[in-house]
């Protein structure tokens, strides 16, 4: 509408509609339309020249400036077109009334408030841009209202300027005076660091500093490449911000526009220089623009890659460099270019980069090969170096850069007043600084070598060192840190030095000035006195020039013949290091340099002693192995200290490896490293094992064998490594396995293989390799096995034992599953080479014994009993004959071998065969006096049957044993039951004795060691293994197996055991029998009597009878009755006698044997008391009533003849016997009785009647039963009704009232008697019994008074009365008395 009224009437209502349409922005939220109607009617009233337009004009600019500073939200399009249509206003407003909206906006840019200040840089930056032929006047006016804005430090108002900047560059402004502050702010803000640029607030609408960086590099670049008339103001006044500090962060923005315009002005003008010093002299000088670029190029991906567009420009630029570069920096410069995009910032060296840096620099210094041109880049550099404080990395390499700079100098003055100047203006606190100083030393002495050193102790007796050092002014000029640091830093400059330095000069110098000066430094003499620093900075630098030194020595192409006599000195230098390290924590390099300094030392001459060599490698491993693992996922850099410091001890041990390779030598790193393997801790297990590979693997690749020569040592290492196959943790198994894998391989080596042979039986290694990951302990044991199985198939013979030796050793291992998988493999091996170890049985067993006296576990005890059994299935002699060595009394692990012998019926056979034969072979006791005057000698059992019977019942004890011992039944018994013969009564050794008592008192013996008890304890034994637990359960009843082990009761416990066997083992009989035939002619006594015994005893049984045993029974009883001892005869009878109660209906066959049998038994020996005679009177008494009358009668006579003296005998036994034997004999004879036995029994009468006084019931019941026996064959009815009346078992008997009466029939139908039976009686008056004294003139008055006078002839009265006489003087009164009365009865005779 505006455009259609005439300018009268559009004049005449401006007044009304400008204010109008402004009210319509209090009105509308949405004013776009309400800016694009106003700015209508502004072009409408502007083209018709309106005068009213200048009234409304502040109203105008007002309402206008508050809608441009309202925030523009990128989401609104319509508060965005708002904003384009007030800017069109500000635009018709600037063409008609330039100076008045100057004047509206200018002094808004001095405002503090952001909306205001933002608003208004928009407004001005669109009116430079719509408005530049009204704004060309203004220029100077508009550059320098901006002062304030540039100071701004908010990033939205910092873009609005850089915007404005933009605009003013294509429109001339910044060729005007204030033109230059633009452009330094420009560059600032691409200076500006984006990790320094906080992000605001989510709240606030402020875009982050980034844009503004981003929007500044943008600007530069577009302003350097696009405007052309801004050429000649940025070249090359962009220069002068390369080298200020603070322009850094914008180095690569600088240097792409840079080479930008520098290649526009070689296009134009390509021969002429690009830079004019004599028009720009605020320039940086070339040196100054070279080392900037250099410098900054050491970090290449900083700051957007300023790396690369450095390197660009220096190539640009090379000319005004210098100007020899150009041809060969093109080709260099394009190679480091190209290194550079091969590479990320995470994939490139930063040491490869300096390095080719320095290479870069080393060959343009050459090409320049201008000693003042070089001298005055060595003068920047070193003026630049305070300019890089804050950045360490830049200032080392750009130290790096001096070092090689002053390298190329030929002015040795300079040279060393530059290195004078960096001694004394370093910054030594900074630990970089330090480092970098002293590798410009080090290069510096690649080329000037004396001057370095020179300048370097020249510096030491400075004033300025003295004084930092001396100890009356250390609190003066710095602490003790500083001259510490001072110190460590001239030590890191000799290391370098020797380093860097030309190994033939390095020889010469390294110990008369290198390392002279270097202990000089390190320690410092107070009052005379050296003191070393304990500050562990300065340590560290001592080590760390220490393993420079040294290596430049060992890289020396002399260093063979080069004898470094302060060797020793410095291995212990180290040493004192390292052992002064905290052995639990790693929190610097000091050990891990010490160990490196180490590793050249060791291998120069000369040779260190073995002793040094052992405390080297001790110390080392103390002081790495123990550091406690990082927690797990926090590996941060001790993991990696930790990991450096590994790999350098792995080559210090190697190093030291290196100087003896040989098995020898071998052994040595694995003595140290054993302690480690089997250690507790499974982390130090692990790095033990891994260092145990790494030495092996090293050592088979360096093997060179000349000669066929045996690995001695092998099976000690295979010992040593295989059992941790299945250690606890994963890493340690498998380092195992390559341990084991190593050494088949050395054996393969020392045989004679080549080094690329493959074995297949040692290559299956690998594949058990894979799979001890697997947890599952059945798993890694059967593993295990195949390894063992491996290693059995390659181990030569010789190492067999050495091998076994060790793994027994691991038996007491702290880690129970290798413990285990040791057992697995010691039985694995002895089964399959078991066969060649006979000689080594005896050390086997020994070392099996002494492992379980170590140890109380289970699998321990299991698996040594397997092993046992093992080797004695294939060398049984040997492991018995070694056991039986064991010490007795055998111990608790003794018993469980001797057991596991019987695992296998066959073996246990075997094995109880070979311990039979040992315990009956030897001599089963000797025979010593304990006092010179003593009796009888003690019997001491002999050592080996005594070991040989305990290991019998240890070996019968246990169940598996059954079949064995019923397969050698009758062997065992018989040889046991002859054992306890030969031990009764027989006495331990005397050191056993000592031995027993101590057990005793400290109640650690099972049982006692006693040689018969041990003996009766393995019959039991047999008895119950055998299945005759029934023999056992009556002998202990009837107290039997007390009676075997004594004296007195042996033939009553051997007859017992008889009895029970008869009873309840019969079917085992024939055999026992047989083997116990065989004792009949023992050279010993003992046995010939125990035998007997039983085989007596048995015929007290039916059995024999049933199984047809009885005649070889009774041929071989017969035969012994000429035995030479007694007891053997006595037996013999008693055994003949039993027949009677075993066998009755066999009597009589044998009648007449048996009867001559115990004849001559009556007969033996000479001796009143012969228990021969005794037990023959015994065995009569069984037999008379079962022979025939016709064999008995042929030695009736005899037989009464013969026991007649034992009636009065002392012994009670004999006189009972006899009497009793009597009684039976006048049994046998009943109505048959002879004449001449009649004699015998009158002969006995008086015997008999005056016995039944006898003190010892046994004998006066004795004579009850004979006199009734006697009494049928007197043939007086009266005198035997008289005996049968009184003399009844179990009846009162009055004497003198039976005396009497027998008397009186004996003298009624016996006068003729008269004489014989007093003169018999008158022998009792002496008897030593009192009753028998009193008795015997009782018998004579009774005889007297019944007698008739006429027989007194018969009678010699003068000798019984003298008789009587003396009795009347008796002590006992009852005899005295009986002697009156007498006396009184023979006054029948006066």
């Amino acid at each position: 509408m505006s455009h259609l009224l005439p300018s009268e009437k559009l004049e005449e209502q401006l007044p009304k509609l400008l204010p109008g349409v402004l009210a319509l922005y209090k009105k509308h939220a949405e004013t776009s339309h309400v800016s694009k109607s106003l700015g209508q009617i502004l072009e409408a009233a502007v083209s018709v020249g309106s005068r009213t337009l200048e009234v409304q004009l502040d109203s105008l600019l007002a309402a206008l400036h508050a809608q441009i500073c309202v925030p523009v939200e990128t989401s609104s399009p319509l508060v965005t077109s708002n904003q384009k249509e007030v800017l069109r206003c500000f635009t018709v407003l600037a063409c008609c009334s330039p100076e008045r909206l100057l004047a509206f906006l200018l002094p808004k840019l001095d405002t503090s408030n952001e909306r205001t200040r933002v608003g208004t840089l928009q407004v001005l930056r669109h009116i430079i841009n719509s408005a530049a032929a009204q704004m060309e006047v203004k220029k100077p006016f508009i550059l320098s209202s901006m002062r304030l804005p540039l100071l701004d430090p908010n990033s939205k108002v910092k873009r609005a300027v850089v915007q404005v900047i933009s605009a003013m560059a294509h429109h001339g402004y910044l060729e005007q005076p204030g033109g230059e502050a633009m452009l330094e702010y420009i560059v600032q803000q691409c200076a500006l660091p984006p990790e320094a640029q906080h992000q605001k607030p989510s709240g606030e609408e402020e875009p982050p500093a980034d844009s503004v960086r981003d929007i500044s590099v943008s600007t530069l670049y577009l302003v350097s490449t696009t405007v052309d008339r801004m050429s000649d103001v940025l070249w090359p006044h962009l220069l002068q911000f390369l080298t200020p500090v603070r322009f850094t962060g914008a180095l690569t923005p600088l240097c792409r526009s840079l080479v930008h315009l520098a290649q526009k002005r070689q296009e134009a003008a390509a021969e002429a220089p690009l830079i004019q010093y004599d028009a720009n002299v605020t320039l940086p000088s070339p040196y100054a623009i070279a080392t900037r670029l250099l410098t900054v190029s050491s970090s290449p991906y900083l700051g957007g890659g300023r790396g690369a567009a450095s390197l660009c420009l220096l190539n640009v630029l090379h000319r005004d460099i210098h100007p020899s570069l150009g041809q060969r920096w093109a080709t260099t410069i394009a190679l480091l270019l190209e290194h550079l995009e091969e590479h990320t910032a995470k994939t490139l060296s930063q040491k490869e980069w300096e390095e080719k840096l320095l290479v870069f620099l080393r060959d343009s210094l050459a090409v320049v090969s201008d000693n003042t041109w070089i001298c005055q880049l060595s003068l920047e550099m070193c003026k630049q170096l305070p300019c890089y404080n804050g950045t360490p990395q830049e200032k080392n390499f750009l130290y790096k850069c001096v070092g090689t700079t002053l390298g190329a100098a030929s002015s040795k003055d300079v040279v060393r007043k530059l290195l004078q100047e960096l001694l004394e203006t370093a910054r030594y606190q900074e630990e970089a600084e330090r480092e970098g100083l002293a590798c410009c030393f080090g290069i510096c002495a690649i080329s000037h070598l004396d001057d370095t050193l020179a300048q370097l102790e020249d510096f030491v007796r400075s004033d300025v060192f003295r004084k930092s050092i001396g100890i009356f002014n250390i609190f003066k000029d710095r602490s003790d840190n500083d001259v510490d640091r001072v110190k460590g830093t001239l030590i890191l400059c000799y290391g370098h030095v020797a380093a860097q330095a030309p190994r033939e000069l390095v020889l010469a110098r390294a110990e008369s000035d290198i390392l002279r000066n270097m202990f000089q430094c390190f320690s410092t003499k107070v009052l005379g006195i050296k003191v070393e620093t304990k500050d562990p900075g300065l340590q560290l630098c001592l080590v760390q020039s220490m393993c420079m030194v040294c290596q430049a020595i060992c890289s020396s192409a002399q260093a063979g013949s080069f004898h470094f006599t302060r060797k020793a000195e410095l291995v212990a230098q180290m040493m004192d290091f390292i052992k002064a390290e905290p052995p639990d924590s790693l929190r610097t390099p000091i050990r891990k340099k010490a160990m490196l300094a180490c590793t050249h030392l060791v291998s120069l001459e000369p040779e260190l002693e073995e002793q040094v060599q052992s405390d080297i490698i001790h110390s080392c491993l103390h002081s790495i192995m123990a550091v406690p693992p990082e927690p797990e996922g926090e590996g941060g850099p001790q993991e990696f200290l930790y990991l450096d410091t590994m790999h350098t001890l792995e080559d210090l041990l190697r190093s030291i490896l290196r100087r003896n390779m040989t098995p020898q030598g071998l052994q040595l790193m694995v003595e140290h490293l054993s302690p480690w393997i089997k250690s507790p801790r499974g982390y130090e297990r692990v790095r033990a094992l891994g260092l145990s590979a790494c030495l092996l693997q090293f050592f088979l690749e360096h093997l060179h064998v000349s000669a066929l020569v045996p690995f001695h040592n092998l099976g000690l290492l295979v010992g040593l490594f295989s059992p941790r196959c299945a250690d606890l943790w994963p890493a340690t198994r498998q380092e195992a396995v390559s341990c084991v894998y190593s050494l088949l391989y050395l054996q393969l080596g020392y045989e004679g293989f080549s080094r690329d042979y493959r074995d297949d039986v040692a290559e299956r290694l690998l594949t058990l390799k894979d799979g001890l990951v697997h947890p599952d302990p059945a798993i890694l044991f059967h593993a295990c096995h195949s390894i063992a199985q491996i290693i059995a198939k390659r181990l030569p013979p010789d190492q067999l034992i050495n091998l076994l030796l060790t793994l027994f050793e691991s038996l007491g291992d702290p880690d129970k599953n290798c413990s285990r998988a040791a057992t697995v493999m010691i039985n694995c091996l002895l089964k399959e080479r078991g066969s060649m170890l006979l000689e080594k049985v005896p050390e086997i067993m020994s070392v099996l014994r002494s492992r379980l006296q170590e140890t109380r576990e289970e699998h321990v005890l299991q698996s040594a009993q397997h092993s046992v059994y093992v080797l004695a299935s294939q060398h049984c002699v040997a492991v018995v004959t070694s056991l039986l060595g064991s010490p007795l009394p055998f111990d608790s692990h003794t018993c469980s071998l001797w057991r596991a012998l019987a695992v296998e019926p066959g073996l246990s056979a075997q094995v109880l065969g070979l311990l039979l034969e040992k315990m009956s072979r030897d001599v089963p006791f000797k025979e010593s006096r304990a006092f010179l005057l003593s009796s009888a000698p003690d019997r001491v059992a002999t050592l080996l049957p005594l070991a040989a019977t305990c290991a019998l019942h240890e070996v019968m004890s246990a169940p598996a044993s059954g079949p064995a011992v019923t397969e050698l039944y009758p062997q065992l018994f018989a040889g046991l039951l002859l054992r306890v013969s030969c031990t009764v009564g027989v006495q331990l050794p005397r050191n056993l004795q000592a031995k027993e008592r101590r057990a005793g008192s400290s109640a650690l013996a099972s049982r006692t060691l006693d040689p018969c008890s041990t003996a009766v304890d393995a019959l039991r034994a047999v008895l119950l293994r055998g299945g005759s637990e029934d023999v056992v359960q009556r002998v202990e009843l009837e107290g039997g197996w007390e009676l075997l082990s004594t004296s007195a009761g042996h033939e009553d416990g051997v007859a017992r055991l008889a009895s029970a066997m008869a009873k309840f083992a019969g079917p085992r009989l024939p055999l026992v029998m047989k083997a116990l035939l065989g004792a009949q002619s023992s050279v010993y006594e003992a046995q010939r009597v125990t035998s007997t015994a039983f085989l007596a005893e048995l015929l007290t049984s039916n059995v024999v009878n049933d199984l047809m045993l009885l005649e070889s029974l009774l041929d071989n009883l017969a035969a012994r009755q000429k035995d030479p001892c007694a007891s053997v005869r006595r037996l013999v009878l008693r055994g003949l006698a039993n027949l009677a109660s075993g066998s009755p209906d066999k009597v009589r066959a044998h009648g007449p044997q048996l009867l001559t049998a115990m004849i001559s038994g009556l007969d033996d020996g000479d001796g009143p008391h012969s228990l021969v005679a005794l037990e023959a009177m015994a065995g009569l008494a069984k037999l008379l009533g079962l022979v025939e009358p016709e064999d008995l009668r042929a030695v009736l006579l005899h037989t009464a003849i013969r026991i007649r003296p034992f009636f009065d005998s002392e012994k009670m036994e004999f006189r009972s016997v006899s009497i009793r034997l009597f009684g039976h004999l006048n049994k046998a004879c009943h109505g048959a009785c002879e004449d001449v036995f009649l004699e015998q029994v009158v002969g006995g009468l008086v015997p008999l009647l005056l016995h039944l006084r006898d003190p010892q019931a046994s004998v006066a019941a004795a004579c009850r039963f004979a006199l009734r026996m006697c009494g049928p064959n007197l043939e007086c009815e009266e005198l035997a009704d008289v005996f049968q009346k009184h003399l009844q078992d179990g009846r009162g008997l009055h004497f003198g009232e039976f005396l009497n009466a027998a008397c009186k029939h004996l003298m009624c139908y016996f006068p003729d008697l008269l004489g014989r039976l007093v003169s018999t009686s008158l022998f009792y008056f002496k008897s030593s019994w009192e009753d028998v004294r009193a008795a015997a003139p009782m018998l004579t008055g009774f005889l007297v008074l019944h007698v008739e006078p006429q027989q007194q002839s018969q009678v010699d009265l003068e000798q019984l009365t003298a008789a009587l006489q003396l009795l009347l003087k008796d002590p006992a009164p009852k005899v005295r008395v009986k002697a009156a009365e007498t006396l009184g009865r023979l006054v029948k005779f006066a």
